[in-house]
């Protein structure tokens, strides 16, 4: 196994620093700024002089250092401080990892999704304010207003730094898991753009969510998210051409896959499932752990695909649950049973004219014969998403059913 680079420690410390300064001193941009800058100190001293041998306590302390100067308006004091900066005490940094915590306190219950998954990806992620408005694509300045007003409601709410206790805490955990969705699927699918994948994005996700397995390795909930993570994320070498276009699940290569993640996410797939009670995410990642077993579609065992889809309809009822089950009623009972399920959906507003609904109906078409109503429903779909990949793949679909 390849030692870390430095780059590596510091993504991988940055969040347990802020935690460990935000329980000491409470505030949270001043302690962001001051982390910032003992990660800047970092990248700059570790190159010439070594990673000492408490990376942690070394950036904990430059930190604190670097936010008492700030607090402190003696300069002669801020000077003696500095002077002793980089001096490393490990016997005063706790041996632990604050980011739960931090997560938390990130995905707070007064914040909009939007919010919870920017700051997320700001604090907790080391992802630049730059970066995160360039993923979802707004400006920088419209960003760095978000997180600050982000910032200013979790300081104004006076929550304390530490994990929520009981059912409060089973909530909250429930936001940070909906999060670190979130951000892996704009990751996998990116909502607009001209690329299909932010594979920086999903691979975020999945070293969040590795982080919150390793302090709750016993929750099955959060063992199905990671699982289903890392078996969605061995797919995306074969779902793209090497021009960037789109290639179906049924078309996919699947010796391109990543076996060594399926590996990974089928074992944790049995360990989540071992518990006494079935999740959402516990659920999606057993149906994706079915399609990583297959060898090729047609040895894809689409009933238990769909019984996994009628339970997890039966405690999550989603409309995108139950657009998935319809593809694979298609598989086992016929197209027809498909598209009849789906046309329950037509009136439902929060699916109805989505490209996913119509990019499914004018599949289940195609397959019936209804060539006129494959088309029109694949070019609503190609005019309906701001994701360039998947509107010429539908476009291209049109104009096959067309000829």
């Amino acid at each position: 196994m390849t030692a870390p680079t430095i780059e590596d420690l510091l993504r991988e410390f940055t969040p347990q620093v802020l935690g460990t300064l935000v329980r000491r001193h409470g505030q949270f941009e001043g302690c962001e700024d001051a982390v910032q800058e003992a990660v800047l100190a970092a990248a700059v001293q570790w190159p010439a002089e070594g990673v000492p041998n408490n990376p942690h306590g070394w950036l904990v302390t430059v930190a604190s250092r670097r936010l008492i100067d700030q607090m402190r308006s003696d300069r002669a004091r801020r000077e003696r401080e500095a002077a002793t900066a980089t001096e490393v005490i490990p016997e005063e940094v706790p041996d632990t990892d604050d980011t739960l915590v931090l997560l938390f306190l990130c995905c707070h219950p007064t914040l909009t999704a939007a919010s919870q998954t920017a700051l997320t990806l700001r604090a907790v992620g080391g992802l630049t304010t730059a970066e995160i408005a360039r993923a979802f694509l707004v400006p920088e300045a419209t960003m760095a207003a978000r997180i600050s007003r982000a910032k200013q409601r979790v300081k104004a709410a006076g929550r304390s730094f530490s994990l929520p206790d009981g059912a409060e805490r089973e909530e909250r955990l429930q936001v940070v898991l909906h999060v670190l969705y979130l951000i892996f699927n704009e990751g996998y699918t990116a909502s607009s753009g001209s690329e299909l994948h932010r594979t920086d994005l999903a691979q975020e996700a999945i070293r969040l969510a590795r982080t919150v397995h390793a302090q709750l390795p016993e929750d099955g909930e959060v063992t199905g998210l990671l699982a289903l993570m890392l078996l969605t994320h061995a797919r995306r070498e074969a779902r793209t051409t090497s021009d960037g276009d789109l290639v179906p699940l049924d078309e996919q290569d699947r010796t391109r896959w990543d076996h060594e993640l399926i590996d990974e996410g089928l074992g944790l797939v049995k360990a989540s499932l071992a518990g006494p009670a079935l999740r959402p995410y516990q659920l999606q990642a057993a149906i994706a752990a079915t399609h990583a077993d297959a060898a090729t579609t047609g040895e894809t065992n689409w009933p238990q695909v769909h019984a996994l889809y009628l339970i997890l309809e039966r405690i999550a009822p989603n409309p995108m649950v139950t657009l998935n089950r319809a593809v694979a009623l298609a598989e086992t009972e016929g197209p027809a049973a498909g598209l009849a399920l789906l046309a329950t959906l037509d009136s439902d507003e929060r699916i109805a004219g989505h490209h996913r609904l119509l990019s499914v109906q004018a599949h289940l078409l195609e397959k019936v014969g209804d060539t006129t109503g494959a088309y029109e429903r694949y070019r609503r779909a190609a005019k309906s998403t701001a994701s360039i990949a998947e509107r010429r793949y539908l476009e291209s679909r049109a104009g096959r059913v067309r000829t």
